[in-house]
């Protein structure tokens, strides 16, 4: 693990979190990120995940059998479903000695210069308190997350905010992949690759890659360096944070 702390925003996609079909919370799952994100904040770098999934846990509740696709439904799963990812967050974290905060956000709450700066505040109280912070879309009351992007967007939002030194995207996959379906390790130029991206979605995430490559744009304009790798893969975050080359670099650009 690298040496020198980061302020790290971690993304968890509802593909790493939901149970096989797409219905609950995988608790084996949560379990495992909880403790690679609890080393990493004993290894005194500042964590702040922003997390999907609140809407694959409110299917099981329901007795849903699949993402529903009117909107007052979705929200409803989801204001069902955050209770109970909170809840697995708090227990498995609570194992690894950590306190962790809730915070639900639209993106008014960002572009709203007040209420910016009273979440940058907060986020900024909590990292020093040794918390990690847990975001997710406010989605009973914003439609973004829920149509267009898995919180993708937000989490470089919630990087630029707090001025986070990495933002790491864990999905379903190991990467953005090339024409022949391998890995691109590397990118420096957001032109070379737009060719390669798809909108293709799993059954239980709503962004694709499309989104993830758009936030990785706005964060390393920012000056954030992003990686995208698989979070289905035990032990990445670790290797991501060493400085070891796994899944999609997206590097700052050296001024």
């Amino acid at each position: 693990m690298a040496k020198r702390s980061q302020r790290i925003v971690l993304k968890f996609g509802s593909g790493i979190l939901a149970s096989e079909g797409g219905i609950g919370l995988s608790r084996k799952q949560i379990a495992r990120l909880a403790r690679e994100v609890g080393a990493l904040v004993r290894a005194g770098h500042e964590c702040v995940i922003v997390s999907s999934g609140a809407v694959a846990a409110g299917l099981a509740t329901l007795d849903l059998t699949s993402r529903p696709k009117e909107l007052a439904a979705k929200q409803a799963c989801a204001a069902v479903g955050q209770s109970q990812l909170m809840h697995a967050y708090a227990a498995e974290f609570s194992r690894q000695g950590i306190a962790v905060a809730q915070l639900l956000l639209t993106y008014s709450d960002l572009d709203s210069r007040t209420r910016h700066h009273n979440a940058r505040a907060t986020l900024t109280h909590l990292l020093k308190s040794g918390v990690v912070p847990i975001i997710n879309e406010n989605d009973t009351v914003a439609t973004e997350e829920l149509n267009f992007g898995d919180n993708d967007r937000l989490s470089a939002e919630v990087a630029i905010l707090i001025e986070a030194d990495t933002l790491i995207i864990l999905t379903s996959v190991d990467g953005l992949q090339d024409k022949d379906g391998k890995v691109v390790p590397l990118v420096k130029n957001f032109d070379d690759v737009a060719s390669l991206v798809r909108s293709d979605k799993g059954a239980t995430s709503t962004g694709g890659m499309v989104t993830k490559l758009q936030a990785a744009q706005l964060a390393v304009k920012a000056g954030i360096a992003v990686h995208i790798a698989s979070g289905r893969k035990a032990g990445l975050v670790y290797e991501i944070v060493a400085g070891k080359r796994v899944g999609t670099t997206f590097p700052v650009k050296s001024k």
